[in-house]
């Protein structure tokens, strides 16, 4: 028998007459095992997720939505739901059940004059900056262009304009959402407004977004982008400069630290380096960008730097070609209240260790309009000013134990420093359970609790971070 995201039995697959009549209900195409496309519909961007499910509905529009929640719903099927396929815990497949597949759903609508986009739930950050860019617009999307809007969004959204902007999901005025009853539902601050508030964190707990409204803002088309890369050698005195400048950054610079490998594609000497990027996108005039950055170009002798005018399609993308589909991925996250001397060391040192040049680990500080939404606005959890990322990332299944291993560690260490709390998008695989779902909602997870009992009293969607409804 199937089996849901807890290890819970299921009740079988429906027979093949009942599994025809769902096909031919269908605008889109039922996808079984078997099937020429079975293979690629199943695999996401985390290679280490080899998940087999019995029915994948790719679905041409909320209508065939609505038919797929209602055939997971009747039959007790497992139902999983996949936009851009990024989450790295996997939750987008499953084993025996089905599968909603939202990529043929990628229309977005932009109204120049009011500032707002309609984007549909399949869509990508590509997707969605190409269109916004024809009238130099934007709102606040990851730094990987291929990850799904949706996904993103509904468990934050951290990127290049969050300190100007906020996060992704701070910019959503609206949703259509199919809910676990078959309906189809307009959720904003007027309408179903409990709805919309537990979408803004953890919307994949409510039901299936088919469309999204985001407020939109003059960005572009040229950003300055700071990507200076020095030694690691050098990063216990240039992360300490770095901590005292973003101190006093303007709104419209959202800064970035990584530490990462020097990857393919660069000076063959220096390739496999171990470095630290110091990167930021000032969402501003270029020049006063060019002046503001100058100094973090100057911390150390850098390696490289690449900052300079960039289109913002470009910085968008600038990382895609380093995290292809296919990867073996457990990224992990915990926030920090300061960046302390023993906590760069602590960094440094864990850097060095790293089982993988791919894997890179991320300082994200959490400033300006990312602060200013109160703790309890949103059901995104609020946090301490500093996320920090472990995100192994290889290639050799071999290498698996010793790459999650010391993610995992690396993890675990930063309970000294008082960390608190997880960033859904890098959850490692959700192993944790109902322990870090309660450590990443904090105050809200009983109102969560409430909401979910209203909207999805038996839990139909719980392939995700999940919250349990309230008795």
């Amino acid at each position: 028998m199937p089996l849901d995201g807890n290890g819970n039995n299921e009740l079988p697959v429906p027979g093949e007459e009942v599994i025809a009549g769902f096909a031919a209900s269908l605008r889109g195409t039922l996808i079984r095992p078997g099937d020429a496309e079975y293979d690629t519909e199943r695999a996401i961007q985390n290679g280490m997720i080899d998940r087999r499910p019995a029915l994948v509905a790719r679905c041409c529009g909320a209508a065939d939505v609505i038919a797929a929640v209602n055939f997971a719903r009747e039959h007790k099927l497992v139902l999983s739901v996949k936009a851009g396929g990024h989450n790295v815990a996997g939750n987008a497949v499953n084993d025996g059940g089905l599968v909603i597949d939202l990529s043929q759903l990628r229309g977005i609508h932009i109204d120049p004059q009011a500032r707002i986009a309609r984007v549909q739930g399949g869509a990508t950050w590509a997707d969605f900056d190409r269109e916004a860019q024809v009238f130099g617009l934007a709102t606040p999307g990851g730094v990987v262009s291929t990850t799904g809007v949706a996904g993103l969004t509904l468990h934050g959204g951290m990127g290049h304009l969050r300190s100007k902007h906020g996060l992704s999901l701070d910019n959503l005025l609206a949703v259509d959402i199919v809910t676990a009853d078959g309906q189809l539902r307009h959720a904003s601050a007027e309408e179903h407004p409990d709805l919309f508030w537990a979408v803004r964190g953890a919307g994949s707990n409510f039901g299936v977004v088919t469309s999204f409204t985001f407020r939109l803002h003059p960005v572009g088309p040229t950003v300055m982008l700071c990507a200076a890369m020095y030694n690691l050698a050098d990063a216990p005195t240039v992360l300490p400069q770095w901590r005292d400048f973003i101190a006093t950054a303007p709104d419209e610079f959202s800064p970035l630290a990584v530490f990462w490998s020097v990857p393919e594609g660069f000076p063959p000497e220096l390739v496999g380096k171990p470095i630290v990027i110091i990167a930021g996108v000032y969402a501003g005039p270029v020049e006063e960008g060019e002046r503001l950055v100058r100094p973090l170009r100057e911390l150390a002798t850098p390696l490289l730097d690449l900052s300079g005018p960039m289109p913002f399609t470009a910085v968008q993308s600038a990382f895609d070609p380093f995290f292809p589909k296919g990867l073996r991925q457990y990224w992990k996250s915990t926030y920090v209240n300061t960046l302390s001397d023993d906590l760069i060391l602590a960094l440094c040192t864990l850097a060095a260790e790293r089982p993988s040049p791919r894997t890179t680990m991320d300082i994200w500080p959490q400033l300006g309009a990312v602060t200013r939404v109160g703790a309890t606005e949103t059901a995104f959890g609020r946090r301490p000013p500093l996320m920090v990322a472990f995100e192994s990332t290889w290639t050799d299944p071999a290498e698996d134990e010793a790459n999650i291993a010391w993610a995992r560690r690396a993890w675990a260490s930063m309970r000294r420093f008082a960390s608190e709390g997880i960033y859904l998008n890098f959850p490692g695989f959700g192993e944790e359970k109902e322990e870090l779902v309660r450590a990443a909602y904090g105050p809200n997870f009983a109102r969560l609790q409430a909401v979910k009992a209203e909207y999805d009293p038996t839990n139909l969607f719980r392939m995700n971070f999940n919250i349990p409804p309230s008795a």
